[in-house]
């Protein structure tokens, strides 16, 4: 019964992460750039989740602003940060971020304080029993809101038009145009659904531990950057293994090596360990 709420509680991790770097590797398919400033807009839509939940006594308005905001949000960097240095060398758009980054925290603290934000009635606290294993409502709620994302996502890119002209713009950006694909509305596209899917998941985690901050992002950002390293860069099937992989890891680590590590160094070593073996990755795009 241990072995399986481990493996609950490392699905319940795992599946967030992967709904963080879906977006990194989304956009690192497309433009090669690695957008560290995705761990921002994760921090943007758990503070706009939270805020509108405590104004509106709805956890649904939450759910509902915050991808919203992120995405729009997401967009506007594309526009304003990215596209004018496209076609400059990769290490440009990638200091650009981290900058932009760390000047989006300062933001956050200055607008909504340094000590954090938290839900004034936080929801879907109830406790339910599945099968003699305690879980909180808001972990399972997490985990087939992060699933059914997960899968929508997948049909998208698989079964529409938008998603075939997704994948062809990524492939061969060149070629597509010739098509008719319009590679400018797909960025649009990309960096509103990555942003959207990165809100979700910092509205998620806010339930999970009624806790917003600044510098929320910063740990999970760069789990996710090794993530679609782990999974190769710009594999997304990779990335959603590598993501459950490190969640599972992680509770597993926490019961045989937590006196020694914690959580995020267990994660972390292990990273190191597979990148030593595999730079590539687990998962290398073709």
């Amino acid at each position: 019964m241990l072995y399986v709420e481990l493996f609950i509680q490392g699905l319940i991790q795992g599946s967030t992460y992967a709904i963080i770097a879906v977006g990194l590797t989304l956009i690192y398919g497309l433009l090669r750039v690695l957008h560290v400033a995705h761990a921002g807009l994760f921090t943007l839509g758990a503070y706009i989740g939270v805020a509108a939940t405590n104004y509106t006594g709805s956890l649904w308005a939450g759910m509902l602003l915050a991808p919203l905001a992120s995405g729009i949000t997401g967009m506007a960097i594309y526009r304003l940060v990215y596209e004018p240095i496209l076609s400059k060398p990769p290490y440009v758009a990638l200091i650009a971020s981290i900058g932009l980054y760390i000047g989006m925290e300062e933001i956050f603290r200055l607008v909504f304080g340094p000590f954090g934000l938290s839900f004034s009635t936080v929801p879907w606290q109830n406790v339910v029993v599945v099968f003699g294993i305690h879980l909180r409502a808001c972990q399972m709620i997490t985990v087939v809101t992060n699933l059914f994302l997960l899968g929508i996502l997948a049909w998208i890119s698989r079964k529409t038009r938008i998603g075939i002209g997704w994948r062809a713009t990524v492939d061969d950006p060149e070629i597509s145009a010739c098509f008719g694909i319009n590679p400018i509305k797909v960025r649009y596209l990309v960096f509103f659904t990555g942003s959207a899917l990165a809100a979700v998941a910092g509205v998620m985690v806010a339930l999970l531990s009624n806790l917003v901050e600044p510098t929320m992002g910063a740990v999970p950002s760069y789990k996710s950057l090794a993530i679609i390293v782990l999974g190769g860069l710009g594999n997304v099937l990779g990335t959603l293994i590598a993501s459950l992989v490190l969640g599972i890891i992680e509770a597993f680590g926490t019961i045989y090596l937590g006196d020694f590590l914690d959580r995020d160094a267990i994660a972390f070593a292990f990273l190191i360990v597979v990148l030593m073996i595999k730079p590539k990755g687990l998962f290398t795009s073709r």
